[in-house]
């Protein structure tokens, strides 16, 4: 399974553990390009897709291309909460 995350350059706060094991984050300087970052992904063959929820809301592939597809699991990360 190849799973990937994707967020804004400028969040240091989602995906923490997920960078510090090394694993593929991406970081996007221009939120409007995440359609475009989940069609590579998609090409690579990555079965599982993760989203910061502020990157999810510029997305406009998620319901139109993604919903029912059973190639690749689409998850958006729930906000973080101020405490």
């Amino acid at each position: 399974m190849k799973i990937s995350w994707i967020k804004q350059e400028k969040d240091n706060e989602n995906f923490k553990v997920a960078e510090r094991l090394g694993m593929e984050v991406h970081r996007l300087n221009n939120p409007e390009e995440v359609d475009k970052t989940m069609q590579e992904l998609a090409d690579k063959h990555y079965n599982m897709i993760v989203l910061s929820n502020e990157i999810a809301g510029f997305s406009e592939d998620i319901i139109k291309k993604y919903q029912k597809s059973k190639d690749i699991n689409i998850i958006i990360s729930p906000r973080k909460t101020e405490e």
